[in-house]
Formats: C-alpha cells, sequence, structure tokens
C-alpha cells in the first residue's frame, strides 16, 4: 500500500477519500506527493518522499487516478533502469493507496519547482509525460545534496543498497 499525499486543489477533484488513519506505506519508496498542473489537458505531478523522484500522468479522470498511478510509476522506474523484480514488487505493493493531506513543506517546495520546470520545458500540446520526468528527474534538488545531488542518482542508491 502507498500513501498519496495530495494537495487540496488535487483532493477536491479526485472525490471522497480513503483516510489512511495513521497508515504507512508499505512500499520500498514510501509515500508520494500529487499535485494538479493546469495544462491542457490536464497532468498529474507525483513526487516520491523518499527518493524526489518525479513523474507525470495525465489527470483525467480524476477520480482514478490514485488507481492509475502504480502503472506510471511502474513506466518510470523502468525509464531509469530499476530491474524488473524491483518494479513489480513496488507496483505491486502500490495496487492498494489511501490518501492523505500533505505533510512536508520541503517536498510540496520541490513539486512547485518541478512543476515550474515542467512547463518551461514541455514543448507541445501534448507533451510525452515520461521523457519530460525523466528529464526532471537529473534535476539538482537542496534536500539531496548531502547524498546524490539530483532524484534519478538518489533512486539508483537505494535501488543498488536494496539489490544487494
Amino acid at each position: 500500500m502507498f500513501i498519496l499525499r495530495a494537495t487540496a486543489k488535487l483532493r477536491q477533484r479526485i472525490g471522497p477519500l480513503a483516510p489512511h488513519d495513521g497508515e504507512r506505506a508499505t512500499t520500498v519508496l514510501g509515500d508520494w506527493y500529487a499535485t494538479v498542473l493546469p495544462w491542457r489537458p490536464q497532468v498529474a505531478l507525483l513526487v516520491n518522499e523518499r527518493t524526489l523522484l518525479p513523474a507525470l500522468m495525465p489527470l483525467a479522470p480524476a477520480v482514478t487516478m490514485p488507481a492509475r498511478a502504480s502503472d506510471q510509476v511502474g513506466a518510470v522506474l523502468t525509464a531509469h533502469g530499476v530491474p524488473d523484480l524491483v518494479i513489480r514488487g513496488e507496483v505491486d505493493q502500490m495496487r492498494q493507496w489511501r490518501i492523505a493531506p500533505t505533510a512536508n513543506r520541503s517536498i510540496v517546495g520541490i513539486m512547485n519547482d518541478f512543476a515550474f520546470l515542467a512547463d518551461t520545458w514541455r514543448n507541445a500540446a501534448k507533451p510525452n509525460l515520461l521523457d519530460l520526468a525523466v528529464r526532471l528527474a537529473a534535476t539538482p534538488c537542496s534536500p539531496l545534496y548531502q547524498r546524490h545531488v539530483s532524484p534519478d542518482r538518489e533512486l539508483a542508491a537505494i535501488v543498488q543498497q536494496i539489490s544487494s
């Protein structure tokens, strides 16, 4: 199970919430934060709390976005060269989810930075969301400066650690 920590704007769009009541994520990567990008068509930006790894996906239909998140996260992990066994384990654990409000202002700040960069870097009315997410993952992020600097390197280090 994973916890989707959604902004208020996204929580309004998702509809009735499945309360998390203090439950903890069972995935290796932990909680994911999410917000809405007001593009046409609208896009959901997800950012992993542990690695700051971004993922982008179509928002519509909004009520099914949390259930569809696992497939998009799996595609992003594949694009980063994560071994299939690790991806399958993560995606299987993400089939169950709970919605919660955001709880980490630093992650919300990173989400805002990624939203700005994504808006700047998208080059079409219908951008390739996977390529854009991979490009965002190479962005240096201040919470990672003492470790691996960027989300893609942080992810690689975690994958290497759990694969050993």
